[in-house]
């Protein structure tokens, strides 16, 4: 089992980005359509909230509309309004001892992985992980802030925009801590979510987001897939986000513990995850400088690094999980 991962610089949105939507949307659309087409709000309610709370992302938001086509159902995805559920398992570290860092491993299906690190300039500078489409789990400004997001580890769904649009319009109109959870406690989100924030001044916040209780600023270094407690026995149980958060604390807490070491430990369990089978696998790990405007791809055995200075396009194979059985023995 692999997954490829693919860098791209592509400043606005062009016939690049069209060819990538043209091959994945049938399987954005499976998704999308999952619980019927009807279950989705419609496009002039799409298009108007996203004005209202992201108006910004507008110019970049019609033209991604006109490459896919002015296809309705395609158009309606790209808001993000009110998708279907969406959970994932990850773990995150605002690492401040130091070069202020986003640490952070993201596990999910790597069959529903977008494979695509992108620096583009729709506001503002910006690198990061690609997720439906134009969203991002993970990313970094040119102004020094790094924004992840995890899994809030609660079934609660409600009216809202998809989590990784809204890490997208805050690397594009934020530049502190402070104004990224400003951001992050207005605008309103589907589900709940752990967003982590750090910036170059080595400021850092948790924003504890959900669509049916007020958002919530928590100045912890760290989090994974649960809230202020478990609210989902058995996801917890599944995803060991007790195990994860506790073994994560511990590593900040340690006073010998470097950057270069709390890195290692991210590719290790239980915060390293190879439960790719059943949709929980660590696909990546991604470290933000955000002082250096710079950002390192991790995987046990291999790694890419990527900067605002310097983004060199490739494709980078990594190997997840290798055959086992008597096919080794040959």
């Amino acid at each position: 089992m692999y997954v490829n991962l693919k860098l791209v610089k592509e400043p606005w949105p062009s016939v690049r980005w069209q060819k990538f939507f043209d091959h994945a949307w049938p399987l954005f659309r499976i998704w999308y359509e999952s619980e019927g087409l009807e279950k989705r709000p419609d496009l002039v309610t799409c298009r108007s909230v996203l004005e209202l709370h992201m108006p910004e992302l507008i110019p970049v938001y019609n033209s991604l509309c006109r490459l896919a086509n002015n296809n309705d159902a395609a158009c309606r995805f790209l808001s993000m309004w009110c998708p279907p559920p969406y959970m994932a398992g990850c773990s995150q570290v605002a690492w401040t001892k130091g070069a202020p860092t986003l640490i952070r491993n993201y596990d999910f299906d790597p069959r529903y992985f977008d494979g695509r690190m992108r620096y583009t300039e729709y506001v503002k500078p910006v690198i990061g992980m690609q997720d439906s489409g134009w969203g991002l789990l993970d990313g970094m400004n040119a102004d020094g802030l790094a924004v992840a997001l995890a899994f809030g580890g609660r079934k609660v769904s409600g009216t809202g925009f998809g989590i990784p649009l809204l890490v997208r319009y805050v690397l594009e109109t934020c530049s502190t801590t402070d104004e990224a959870c400003a951001t992050l406690s207005r605008v309103p989100v589907h589900m709940g979510y752990n967003v982590t924030v750090v910036d170059k001044s080595g400021r850092f916040a948790t924003v504890y987001l959900n669509p049916d209780r007020p958002t919530q600023v928590v100045y912890q270094a760290v989090a994974t897939n649960h809230q202020h407690q478990v609210e989902w026995d058995e996801y917890a149980a599944f995803t060991h986000t007790i195990e994860r958060k506790h073994s994560l604390e511990h590593c900040i807490a340690d006073p010998k513990q470097t950057r270069a070491s709390m890195v290692k430990q991210f590719l290790k369990p239980p915060v390293y995850s190879q439960q790719y089978l059943r949709g929980f696998g660590t696909l990546y790990t991604a470290a933000y400088d955000v002082g250096k405007g710079r950002v390192q791809v991790i995987w046990p055995d291999k790694q890419v690094e990527a900067g605002f200075n310097r983004f060199e396009e490739q494709v980078v194979q990594v190997v997840l999980l290798r055959p086992v059985g008597r096919y080794l023995a040959k």
